[in-house]
Formats: C-alpha cells, structure tokens, sequence
C-alpha cells in the first residue's frame, strides 16, 4: 500500500530543512551587514538589496514547498527532459544575454535577471541519476563512462561559451560523485597528479636550477613522473623489483647529470629526464609484453600524458587563458602582488575577516564593509562580512552550520533504496561542498577568484533558488523513500 501524503510529511528530513532556514536567515542578516548604507537602515525596503533577498527568500520557501509536493517519480520520469531544456536555455543565453561585465550568462526578463547555469546543477544531477539508475549500468564499461562524461561536459561547454568559467567549473564536482558510485581511483589519482603538475610547472617555471638553463618546475615535474611511475609498478603489481629498477637508474643518471651540469658543464637537465622517462616507457612496454600484464602499458600511459599535460598547461595558461585569469592564478601562487589589481579583493578580504578578531565588530559595525573596501563584498565575498561583524566565533559557527548540512546529506545519501536517490544526493553533496570550499577558498587567498556563490549567503535569486532546488528535489526522493520499499 503506497504512503498517504500524511506520511511522506512524516518521513521528511526536517533537521536538514531547519539547517536550510538558519542558513538562509544568517546569509540574509550577512546580505543586510554587507550592502548597508548609511543613513538607510530600512532593511524591509524592496529597494534595497536587503529588501530584494528577503523577497528572494519568500519566493524560495514557496518553491521549496511546490517541489516537496510533487511526486518524486516526477523527477524521474522527466530527468532527460528538464536536462534537455535546460541545454537548450543555455545555449539561447549565448546568443540573447546583454553584455554583463565581460560574460553573456544573466537573462533578463522585466525586472529580473536569471542566470540560467545556477539553474543547470539539478538538472545535471537528475539526468546522471537516471542514466546511472539503469539496470545494466556501470562505470566499468568504458562507453557508458564516456556518456556520463559528456551528459557533465555539454552543459560545461555552453557556460564557458558565456564566458562564465567559474560556473563551468562546479560541474567537476560531480566527479566526487562519480568515484562513491565506484570509479576507478585511478581517474582521482590522475586528477590530483594533473592539479600538481600545473602548479608547480607554472609556479617554478621561470626559476632556474643554479646557473643552470633548466627549469625548476619542468625538473620537479618530470622527476616525479618518473617515481610516480615506480611507485605506481609497485603498487598495482605488489613486486619491487621493476619499482627498484626505474628508482635506482632515474636517480643515479640525475646525479651525475646535475653534478655535471653544475660543475663542469651547464646544460637543461630536462632533456636528460625526457630520455629516462621515455626509457622508463619502454621498460614498462618491455614488461607488459614479456609477463602479458596490461597494467605496465597503463603506467606508460601515465607517464607519456602526464609530460604531455606539462606542456599543454604551459600551453594552454600562456596562450588560451584571459589575462585576467593568468594574473589572478599568478597571484594565488605567490607569482605577483598586485594589491592594486586583480590581488585586490583577496588582500581586502583577508583585511576585513581578520579586522573582526575573536567576536567581531557587531552588526553593521564593520568598516571595511560599510566604506565599501571589499568588492562584490555581499555576493562572492559575503563571507568576509561575517567574519568582520561576527569574528572568529562567528565565523566558526557558520563553518559548523555547513558542515552539520553536509554531513546530514551524506547521511540522507547513504540511506536511499535506489539508485537514482543516491547518485542525486552525492551529486547534491559534490555541488554544496565544491562551491563551500571554493568560495570559501578565494575570500581566504587559498584559491583563484573564479567567482562562485556562498550557498544561502551570497546575494541574488538565481543562485538561492538554484540551491533550495537541488536541495528539495532530493528531500522530496528522501521522503518517499518508503514509498520505493512499498512498490518493491
């Protein structure tokens, strides 16, 4: 017998919907610190930026109340559909959004403006849900793989095109997804190995080794694939004798190459690290085909399009990336200052959160916020709001609030029957934690200045109805969780 919808209101995660509406009234008492002008304390006004959220706000509660009465069988039924449209949406934006600020990602219609991206998370979440949920699927098989890579990609693609990079790249956050529903760790690994390649060719690749013509990123970078490369042997195959092989000759050759390069003779090592990585290659190769382990050939592989990455990063930040974004990168790795610049919102931000000390300056007291130091300080930066009015203690308190939220919606992912009730939470965990540490990550300099909201905090409609979508989508699945053990 199906749950009445009595039932369905008993079995909602209302710890989780008190989590949203604290984190929503403290985002709006942040907003009210943030765009507070003085000598106009009316909050309530619609004119205000305040006044704007809180009718946000009302409008979200009524859409999160419409969400949770539908039928969750809804979201699944038309997961493909609401996907389709939303591509569909994003493409028109390109070609119909006004010029805003560099990037053609707002629509506006009337008096309002919708930036269609924020829309494309949840949309994202309900057509991988329902792909994976299929009964055959898996990760294993490499062109099903392939479609739910491209299912992430096309909706990435269209927002890069509105010249919206930051919104694209949330939609890599369904990755953490994609490894709990059992991707190979290999892929994460490689993820990893690629972050660091970058950082470190960029950030050392105009410091050289001694007096030296070689590079101290290419240097660092190609040495350590070719250890990688050991250490992977090693662990795939349990055996240390073809790890101890590439180790001690790598290691030996460098050596003596830099010994040499040093003292008599100055030359680019690297040129030396290419023969030995792709002398590790073949050993690899030679390995592969004489025990007829795959495993081998796989390594090769990681080591020839790990060198290959270096140098197609190196590529890409000095010929495809904007200005703007070589410069704030160059910034968050200590490359340049320019406090006058695109260093600017970071240094200012740091400013004000570690003006409010332990307990803050108090509500609306905070200077750096109140004379307009901190740019976008009431939608990307809303954070440094808190931290100049609420302190340390303030600040820690927002912090736990977000991460009781996560830790509740992992709890509601791991306890759904079906498939497609899990896929759509974790890919709603991935979504929340991606923007929480990003965001969180650029007010504090940690991170590059992509550009991306707080949850609940940041001011504007699109993003708090985007979020308080993805959420009671999947509070409505949660709550008809029984209604699945009924049907089975």
């Amino acid at each position: 017998m199906a749950p009445t919808r009595d039932s369905i209101w008993r079995t909602m995660d209302w710890l989780t919907i008190g989590l949203y509406l604290v984190l929503v009234a403290f985002g709006w008492v942040s907003i009210c610190g943030a765009s507070y002008d003085y000598g106009n304390p009316d909050f309530l006004d619609f004119s205000t930026r305040a006044g704007k959220q809180l009718m946000w706000i009302v409008f979200s509660f009524g859409l999160g109340f419409v969400l949770l009465m539908l039928e969750e069988s809804i979201y699944d039924i038309f997961a493909y559909f609401i996907y389709g449209a939303l591509l569909l949406l994003l493409l028109v934006t390109i070609f119909i959004a006004p010029d805003t600020k560099g990037s053609r990602s707002w629509l506006v219609l009337g008096p309002v403006s919708l930036q269609p991206a924020e829309f494309a998370k949840f949309a994202v979440a309900l057509a991988l849900a329902k792909y994976m949920s299929a009964y055959s699927f898996t990760l294993k098989n490499w062109k099903e793989m392939l479609v739910v890579v491209v299912l992430i990609l096309l909706p990435m693609l269209l927002i890069i095109m509105q010249r919206e990079t930051g919104s694209a790249l949330v939609f890599t956050a369904f990755f953490l997804m994609l490894y709990r529903e059992g991707m190979s760790g290999a892929i994460l690994f490689a993820g990893v190995c690629a972050v660091v390649y970058f950082v470190v060719g960029i950030r050392f690749d105009d410091v050289y080794i001694g007096d030296t013509p070689t590079p101290i990123g290419q240097f660092v970078v190609m040495l350590l694939v070719i250890w990688l490369s050991a250490l992977l042997s090693r662990i795939y195959q349990k055996r240390w004798a073809p790890a101890r092989n590439i180790l001690a000759v790598s290691t030996g050759v460098m050596v003596i190459a830099v010994l040499v390069s040093q003292f008599v003779v100055p030359f680019n090592l690297v040129w030396v690290l290419w023969a030995l990585l792709l002398l590790t290659v073949g050993y690899l190769v030679f390995l592969a085909l004489r025990e007829r382990i795959l495993n081998y050939f796989f390594i090769a592989l990681f080591a020839l399009g790990s060198a290959s990455f270096l140098y197609s990063s190196d590529y890409v930040f000095d010929n495809v990336l904007e200005a703007h974004q070589q410069i704030r990168i160059k910034v968050l790795l200590g490359m340049e200052e320019d406090l006058a610049g695109a260093g600017y919102n970071v240094n200012q931000s740091k400013i004000a959160i570690g003006s409010g000390g332990l307990w803050g300056k108090g509500f609306l007291n905070g200077t750096q916020t109140k004379l307009k130091y901190v740019p976008e300080q009431d939608t990307d930066f809303i954070f440094c709001t808190v931290g100049e009015e609420e302190g340390f203690v303030g600040s820690a308190t927002v912090l736990l609030l977000f991460l009781m939220f996560i830790l509740r919606l992992i709890v509601m992912a791991e306890r759904q029957p079906s498939t497609f009730g899990r896929v759509y939470g974790y890919s709603v965990v991935s979504i929340f934690l991606f923007h929480l540490f990003i965001n969180i990550g650029m007010v504090l300099g940690l991170t590059p200045v992509i550009g991306i909201p707080l949850p609940f905090f940041s001011y504007g409609g699109s993003s708090l109805w985007g979020f308080t979508i993805l959420l009671f989508i999947f509070l409505r699945i949660d709550a008809g969780r029984k209604r699945w053990f009924s049907a089975r």
